[in-house]
């Protein structure tokens, strides 16, 4: 659909001069929408016709009023064809500042990424997690690298990331980093979003990403058997702090509480229900989702073990993730345990566990926190020990025809 555009020229009556000579302008409109500047010349209006737009009169003056005129509406016309033909949109405004040479700010990608990075950077903790914003920082980072990699540039236009910049800096990620499909994935929704806020700002008008796919890989999340379970919590640590390491792990593989929600764990989440029973109650520090969770005896003596020996309101000793990490996988050693353990590695033993045991994925999606039953359905892996337990639930159901078969055979 092709835009409506008029040029007309006219006098700026309301700045009349001394001498009666009004000053001559131009007005472009672009569907609708307005521009204007001054021809830096003026007329006397007894010599000007409204509706022509143009100086009567054989003068020298309205010669050159009208030449003025009919140059400046054709320059006019010619910037809005080449506008038309090279850029994704078109504006009166935009006409007018190519016309008068003014070089409007090119919007880049990497001063929008940092822009968007420090506004978050201060939402840390009030309604943006550090975690996120270092995906962020990260992304940010690895589009830098492709650009000076691709263009040998250290940034560019955001009018320039088109489907093929998306592409090759995808392919850049799986290629020189050897990132994993998921990882890469996550990379380019925080990218996709950078995008989606240049066309909140009217930078761009068209989205690159509208029809690029992003695939996840279905990967098999690890988890922890019972008897893995029961290795750890039978270990005797000698050193306290591996002793503090096992007991957080324990304390999330049996109430599926993230890092960040168990290390900001506080008595205001400890709540009794009307039947007595402790829960676990508040909103992931990652989500905002609320979850609820009732407290089972070995996180109860955890929580006991540790009443008053934290700082501050916080119940329990949680180290900094990095370290934590670090001393889990000493920890997965120590128990013979060849797994790849880490902080996340307890919340999904915790879904993995009770879905196992017989729990409904809609209270195991509740308790974790999940925004979308589809992201619990991750974890409801068909095991050795499920298909067992369910199998003897229906050979108890099936007794009397086994029976019945029994006598007749």
């Amino acid at each position: 659909m092709r835009s409506t555009f008029k040029v007309l020229f006219y006098l700026k009556r309301d700045k009349q001069k001394s001498n009666g000579m009004i000053p001559l302008y131009c007005r472009i409109t672009v569907d609708g929408q307005e521009a204007r500047f001054g021809m830096k010349t003026d007329v006397n209006p007894k010599y000007w016709d409204v509706e022509t737009g143009k100086a009567t009169g054989r003068t020298a003056d309205a010669s050159k009023t009208n030449a003025l005129v009919d140059s400046t509406k054709a320059a006019i016309y010619k910037v809005y064809r080449e506008l038309q033909e090279h850029d994704s949109y078109v504006t009166a405004e935009k006409i007018k500042n190519v016309f008068l040479g003014i070089e409007a700010k090119k919007q880049t990608l990497l001063e929008l990424f940092d822009c968007h990075n420090n506004e978050r950077k201060e939402l840390i903790g009030i309604n943006f997690s550090k975690s996120t914003y270092q995906k962020y920082f990260i992304t940010r980072k690895l589009v830098a690298d492709f650009i000076l990699y691709k263009y040998n540039l250290h940034d560019i236009s955001i009018k320039e990331v088109n489907h093929q910049f998306i592409s090759d800096f995808e392919a850049y990620l799986l290629s020189r980093h050897n990132y994993s499909r998921n990882n890469v994935t996550t990379l380019l929704k925080k990218f996709r979003h950078i995008i989606e806020v240049a066309l909140n700002k009217e930078w761009i008008f068209r989205n690159p990403f509208k029809d690029y796919r992003m695939q996840w890989q279905k990967v098999d999340r690890g988890y922890l058997t019972q008897s893995e379970l029961e290795a750890i919590i039978d270990f005797q640590f000698e050193e306290e702090r591996m002793e503090k390491v096992r007991d957080i792990f324990i304390f999330c593989a049996f109430t599926g509480l993230a890092y960040t929600d168990v290390k900001h764990l506080t008595n205001n989440n400890i709540q009794s229900s009307i039947e007595g029973s402790l829960w676990i109650r508040g909103n992931r520090k990652k989500t905002g989702t609320e979850y609820n969770i009732p407290i089972l005896n070995i996180p109860k003596m955890i929580l006991e073990k540790y009443k008053g020996k934290t700082k501050g309101e916080l119940l329990l000793p949680v180290y900094v993730n990095t370290h934590y990490n670090v001393l889990l996988k000493k920890m997965a050693q120590m128990c013979g345990i060849s797994k790849n353990i880490s902080s996340h590695l307890a919340r999904h033993t915790f879904a993995t566990l009770t879905l196992t045991k017989g729990v409904s994925i809609e209270s195991v999606s509740k308790m974790l926190g999940h925004t979308n039953i589809k992201t619990t359905q991750i974890y409801a892996r068909i095991t050795d020990n499920k298909i067992s337990n369910e199998m003897n639930i229906l050979a108890g159901k099936l007794k009397g025809i086994e029976t019945k078969y029994a006598a007749n055979y």
